[in-house]
């Protein structure tokens, strides 16, 4: 399968394979399967074909368990780019900054809500009654009230269900956004777009490496960034969706 786009910004495909060939490298220790790259240039990649298949409790759970696997494979930092890889990343057509932070809320805060936060302000998606709501969360993640002892995990970044396909053989993982975060926001944008099986994902997910206590409650925190990437783009139903979860995620204890 050919993807190509004749504006896309420079080494916008070649950081594609690059976080591909990353979280590939998991592979070998029972990581979640990731898409092969046959080819890459300028304006253009191409993938290996994957023939789907309709999804299981099983295959879910399996999935479940790789995925957790590509977790602790670990990262330099939060907000730290695919090892040996110095260009840009992106998250769907957005450039995605790069950081290199021990704390993962003043990285989430700074690099993965406040940039498009911004523009959806100024788009008109997010409204002047919904952004206190957001600031403050926005104060409680920076300030470090949610940062914990988990070491930065190698995650997808942009895990929603159509960047997981289901194949005969198990899940295979596309088009990532790959950095180093804390592995509940790939957990929560899972459930944000209902991926299929949610439940038997966590289990197989709990039963490899198990998530600390709390964490659907914190669903809606590590949902702020995927709401705040579509509020910037896909209009104001989101810019509602993610002043419900800066809320929710205020009033965690």
């Amino acid at each position: 399968m050919v993807k190509h786009r004749a504006d896309a910004p420079p080494l916008f495909f070649e950081a594609e394979a690059a976080g591909l060939a990353w979280l590939a490298m998991a592979e070998r220790d029972g990581g979640a399967r990731v898409v092969r790259v046959a080819g890459v240039g300028p304006g253009r990649i191409e993938l290996e074909r994957v023939d789907e298949a309709r999804p299981t409790a099983e295959v879910a759970r399996a999935f479940g368990a790789a995925l957790a696997r590509t977790h602790a494979a670990g990262a330099a930092a939060f907000g730290a780019a695919p090892d040996g890889w110095d260009g840009p990343i992106f998250i769907g057509r957005r450039p995605l900054p790069i950081a290199h932070e021990t704390s993962w809320g003043r990285f989430y805060a700074r690099d993965r809500v406040r940039p498009y936060l911004d523009i959806a302000v100024a788009a008109g998606t997010v409204t002047s009654g919904q952004l206190p709501a957001v600031e403050r969360a926005l104060e409680r993640i920076d300030a470090g009230d949610f940062d914990d002892d988990e070491p930065p995990a190698r995650i997808h970044g942009d895990l929603w269900n159509g960047n997981v396909l289901w194949s005969p053989r198990g899940a295979v993982l596309i088009d990532p956004a790959a950095h180093g975060g804390h592995r509940e926001t790939d957990i929560a944008m899972l459930e944000l777009f209902g991926v299929p099986f949610f439940e038997e994902i966590v289990a197989g997910y709990q039963e490899e490496r198990p998530l600390r206590d709390g964490w659907r409650a914190r669903i809606p925190l590590h949902q702020l960034h995927p709401l705040a990437v579509h509020a910037a783009g896909h209009g104001p139903s989101y810019g509602v969706a993610l002043a419900e979860a800066a809320r929710a995620t205020v009033d965690l204890p």
